[in-house]
């Protein structure tokens, strides 16, 4: 016989709703045996794209510390823009803080580089 479920309360805010669900259990709200997946195809990426004209000799060098990561350079560079951006937020404003992205977060790559690390740290 199918578990009888809860009726969902209604929640004010969305702090109000985090809060409930940080101590109840979804099973005694939903039947996730009849879940779908879904998928969410008008989802806008959370990136801009833009154009960036920068000196040769820094591409070059940039290329060149991304190579010894084992790391694209793009995915190099918004590490080093986020973490600046990081620093000057924590002067400006140093009880605030601002969220960078992981490092190198898109394909196979931070395993590689994890592996590379750790090798590294053997060999010292």
């Amino acid at each position: 016989m199918p578990r009888a479920r809860r009726p969902l309360p209604e929640f004010k805010s969305e702090a109000e709703e985090r809060t409930f669900w940080e101590s109840h259990d979804t099973m005694d709200f939903f039947d996730w045996s009849q879940a779908e997946a879904v998928g969410f195809p008008n989802l806008k990426l959370s990136t801009a794209t833009i154009s960036l004209r920068l000196p040769a000799q820094l591409l070059a060098d940039l290329k060149r510390l991304a190579n010894k990561r084992d790391v694209p350079y793009q995915s190099l560079l918004k590490v080093y823009l986020a973490e600046r951006v990081a620093a000057e937020s924590d002067k400006a404003h140093p009880n605030k803080h601002v969220r960078s992205p992981k490092p190198f977060s898109s394909s196979r790559r931070p395993t590689r580089l994890a592996k590379k690390g750790a090798r590294n740290q053997a060999e010292k």
